[in-house]
């Protein structure tokens, strides 16, 4: 069968058509049902109104094209009139593309059907369908109504749909298995990264520490926080020791910038500070010999730089600042004050401490040397001070090894920018006479 045309105002005429065109070039059954019912929906409304429609079919080499048009009514040979109106329910038509079976809409308004026929497949001269006569496709029984035959044919490809479904199903839940053990594995190795960072970290960091420091009569404690989490320490360093004569020296700093390279910069001030004070340089002049001899070793090195003296036996205080935040004391009795000692920094115009500040420490005073970090990170420097002012007079009675990491907490409670934090506590024994 390469051709066929037919014109009828029937529907059961219409899908026996249909089904003579599918079996005449054997059409799987499913696919004939598909388009039986596709065309039987697109002709209905046409033929509720006592229209007829045309089906057309024409076998190419490779595929099927069946083409369904509606001719306008009361044309008996199909001619439409130009001024007559649209055909009722023409508008109301299906589209074609949602079909069970889906088609393309011609400009002319035919729905065309191409359909992918094996080269094997000769087409046959096609037969009427009717009654218990009809076959009903080539895979179906004998004596099987043709109605039948596609309903089991939808009815096979459903439940081979549903078989699908539920190996996918499986498939997924066993991919979705697989992939949440994966997930777990990716979360334990990368907590065992985490905590092999972490401790990385913690060993730099202890390693860029001065041990700790035990002098009788004397408590001293830190905190540091760097601004970066990822990196061991920043531009925020200290370091103490005793000099030969029994005092204690201090040295705080803070480099500019963050990371490692401006751990290093605070590395080599530290360094350069306690060469200095060994060879029994005076406090007010290490600064400025400082900044002569790093000059020329890190020229872009700018860092602000606080100097502690302290004898532990007679409690005297003795302060040089380059640039750096005050000190703070606070007596037994919850008096507070900020000590300062004016000058400038290394890395800044005429760099060196102008004069050297001196204080005593009475049996259970407290000294409170920080950087920037602690202070500033709220809202301005003046008002981080007032507010460290009141943590220390309040927290004043906790013991010193808690102390620093409780004025970081009360100085954090809000940070609007993250910096390198240090805070550095010294006491002096209340035992000590």
């Amino acid at each position: 069968m390469s051709g066929y045309d037919a014109r009828t105002g029937s529907l059961a005429e219409l899908r026996d058509a249909v089904r003579r065109v599918a079996d005449a070039h054997q059409l799987p059954l499913r696919t004939r049902a598909r388009l039986t019912t596709s065309v039987a929906m697109l002709a209905r409304a046409r033929m509720a109104d006592g229209g007829t429609v045309e089906l057309r079919a024409r076998r190419e080499p490779e595929a099927l094209e069946v083409t369904l048009a509606a001719p306008c009514a009361g044309d008996a040979d199909g001619s439409a009139d130009a001024d007559a109106p649209d055909p009722a329910g023409v508008r109301d038509v299906p589209d074609a593309a949602e079909l069970p079976l889906p088609a393309r809409v011609g400009d002319d308004g035919e729905v065309l059907w191409r359909i992918t026929v094996p080269a094997a497949a000769a087409p046959a001269s096609p037969a009427p369908v009717s009654g218990d006569d009809a076959a009903g496709g080539t895979d179906a029984p004998p004596d099987e109504p043709p109605a039948e035959a596609e309903l089991r044919a939808t009815l096979a490809e459903l439940d081979t749909l549903r078989a699908a479904h539920r190996r996918l199903n499986d498939e997924l839940a066993a991919t979705n298995s697989g992939v949440l053990a994966l997930y777990v594995q990716l979360e334990e190795r990368d907590e065992q990264l985490r905590r092999a960072h972490g401790k990385m970290l913690r060993e730099l960091e202890d390693a860029l520490r001065p041990p700790p420091l035990h002098v009788p009569g004397l408590e001293l404690a830190v905190h540091y926080a760097p601004a970066e989490p990822d990196a061991p320490t920043g531009g925020d360093l200290y370091d103490w020791f005793t000099l030969p004569d029994g005092t204690v020296h201090i040295t705080v700093v803070d480099a500019l910038g963050h990371g490692v390279k401006s751990t290093r910069s605070a590395m080599n001030v530290t360094h350069a500070v306690r060469t200095l004070a060994l060879e029994g340089h005076r406090p007010e002049d290490i600064v400025r010999r400082a900044d002569e001899i790093l000059n020329g070793i890190d020229p872009d090195l700018m860092a602000t730089v606080l100097l502690v003296r302290l004898d532990p036996a007679t409690g005297d205080v003795r302060l040089a600042n380059g640039s750096h935040p005050p000190v703070l004391v606070v007596r037994r009795d919850g008096d507070a004050a900020y000590l300062e000692a004016p000058g400038r920094g290394i890395g800044f115009p005429y760099p060196g401490s102008e004069k050297v500040v001196s204080t005593r420490l009475d049996p259970g005073d407290l000294l409170v040397a920080y950087t920037d970090g602690l202070t500033e990170s709220h809202r301005d420097p003046l008002e981080g001070e007032r507010r460290l002012h009141e943590a220390a007079r309040r927290e004043r009675g906790r013991p010193t090894a808690e102390l620093p990491g409780r004025l970081a907490e009360l100085m954090h409670t809000e940070v609007l920018h993250h910096d390198d934090t240090l805070a550095l506590a010294v006491r002096l024994d209340a035992g000590t006479p």
